[in-house]
């Protein structure tokens, strides 16, 4: 019999299946920190979106074999921990039809000056005005015929290459910042920077990105270009690219995730009260289409791993 916890649910707003082996089930909204522990007492499957599994998490419950990730991002587990003692980790890819979506929702509001356009109509400036049509400097540029670099080549990564691919774009694929060697089809990392007109981060948040985007490498870019953080805070310097657009040394900037989450304590990112400065609150994988996908590939990998055909895995024993 299973001991199965989900330790968050909020986020999966959707109905969720039962899994087709014997368990028990218990969900909690949402489980503080100092929670965690007592919740999963004698659990042996942990569902986790954003609460975090440690080594003292690991250690205190020692009947735990395997994490699900609810999600494709993983770095709220201490994944040698887990290696260490034996635990499994999965987590769920391909899964959001949203991020995209989002992805080119953000892009295409700074490029068409949406925010500023909006701004005009309300405030009854082109009410007042004498023309049929209201340019605002500087004037709205076309996706068409730019260039996006994209940095993180996953499911998601492709998918927003193809739109772009359909927008009439130029797409060029980061190699590793400090590469040596090129694999197929990647680009150095410092000629995407400098070739981008749009550049769009997808990759996980780690050690080796952490950082990776900051004022030197925002430096190299085109003054109107943009930058759209589709992945996890951290991995861009959120002070050097505030800096960056409000000076005019970029076009803007869109984030869906930041250090801080929800910033209680403010961001560089937010509160500038610019136009082409957007942050959304992380919901960039949000729609029920996506959801309805997430729940299926939850209870299908925990299945899977019931059954000895684990997928997803991102630890090895």
């Amino acid at each position: 019999m299973e001991e199965i916890v989900f330790l968050d649910k909020r986020v999966l707003v959707v109905p969720v299946r039962p899994p087709n082996f014997p368990h028990t089930w218990r969900e909690y909204t949402h489980t503080h920190a100092d929670e965690t522990i007592d919740r999963l007492r004698g659990a042996t499957i942990a569902i986790t979106n954003r609460v975090r599994i440690d080594a003292q998490v690991l250690d205190a419950v020692p009947t735990l074999r395997l994490v699900a990730v609810l999600g494709t991002g993983y770095d709220h587990i201490d994944v040698p921990a887990c290696v260490e003692r034996g635990v499994s980790v999965f987590n769920e890819r391909d899964w959001t039809v949203s991020l995209p979506e989002h992805v080119f929702a953000l892009i295409l509001a700074l490029r068409r000056q949406l925010l500023s356009y909006r701004q005009v109509v309300e405030d009854g400036t082109w009410g007042r005005s004498n023309a049929y049509a209201m340019l605002l400097d500087p004037l709205p540029r076309a996706l068409a015929g730019g260039t996006m670099g994209l940095i993180g080549y996953g499911a998601l990564a492709r998918k927003v290459e193809t739109i772009a691919v359909a927008f009439g774009m130029k797409v060029l694929i980061a190699e590793r910042k400090g590469a040596t060697e090129m694999r197929p089809g990647r680009t150095p990392f410092d000629e995407v920077m400098a070739q981008s007109d749009v550049l769009v981060i997808l990759c996980p948040l780690n050690n080796e990105t952490r950082d990776m985007v900051g004022e030197k490498e925002l430096a190299t870019m085109p003054s109107d270009a943009l930058v759209i953080n589709g992945a996890r805070g951290g991995i861009v310097d959120e002070a050097a690219l505030a800096a960056a657009v409000r000076s005019g040394k970029l076009g803007g900037a869109a984030a869906d995730a930041l250090v801080d989450e929800p910033p209680k304590n403010g961001s560089p990112l937010v509160g500038q009260d610019l136009p082409n400065i957007i942050v959304t609150p992380h919901v960039s994988w949000v729609s029920i289409e996506s959801l309805e996908t997430l729940a299926d590939q939850l209870i299908g990998n925990l299945e899977a791993f019931i059954e000895g055909t684990p997928r997803n895995l991102i630890t090895s024993h």
